[in-house]
């Protein structure tokens, strides 16, 4: 039996989902009747997941109309990239004090799987495999609420890759090698100032070439 906490996180998995993979377009309304039924909630749970999409800023109120699903916003793009430039860049650091010789073998077989996935032009799984490399260094940070942060910073920029805005022809290609730097540092266990100056400078530079595009 589903507890009240459960039925809210339940909740909050499903209009999540639908927002991130366009199931749910911009716009949209969130019906909490609908929600409730397919939940098998009463509508406080689907409230409170709403508010906690609201404040992830996936969703936004409006008066007379209800919850709807956020546009596409490029300040907030901007805004939340210059946020994980900095999440990003210290995570990656205290990461590199425990990350292991089998995780960075790992880091290696993701970088070597996006260089294939770019030649062979299969931009939609490059996506997936940057965050998948991202967040396997992430995996070694033992600070769970700087993880939590970057996130649900990651959550608020995914409807705009859904939407096919970050795909950068020059950038990506950039970003691949950037990686193999970026793992050798680890490898050599380079001083934590220079991994945290050089993750977040790897955020920056998607950063620009997303001013440059819009």
């Amino acid at each position: 039996m589903k507890t009240n906490m459960n039925k809210r996180q339940y909740a909050y998995k499903v209009i999540r989902t639908r927002i991130v993979d366009g199931t749910y377009a911009p716009g949209q309304r969130i019906i909490i009747n609908q929600i409730a039924k397919e939940v098998g909630s009463s509508h406080i749970p689907v409230r409170e997941a709403i508010h906690q999409l609201e404040s992830e800023k996936l969703l936004e109120f409006k008066p007379n109309i209800g919850a709807i699903v956020k546009g596409i916003d490029n300040q907030l793009y901007k805004e939340s990239l210059e946020v994980l430039a900095l999440l990003e860049g210290y995570a990656t650091a205290i990461s590199a004090t425990s990350i292991t010789a089998d995780g960075i073998t790992k880091l290696k077989e993701i970088n070597r799987e996006m260089k294939i996935m770019l030649d062979n032009y299969e931009l939609d799984k490059l996506g997936a495999l940057n965050r998948e490399f991202h967040f396997h260094i992430y995996s070694f940070c033992p600070n769970e609420l700087l993880i939590k942060n970057i996130e649900e910073t990651w959550g608020r920029l995914d409807i705009v890759r859904q939407a096919g805005f970050t795909f950068y022809p020059k950038r990506t290609p950039q970003s691949i090698e950037e990686h193999e730097t970026l793992i050798q540092l680890l490898e050599d266990k380079a001083s934590s100032s220079s991994i945290e100056q050089y993750a977040r400078n790897h955020k920056l530079k998607t950063l620009d070439a997303f001013k440059m595009r819009s």
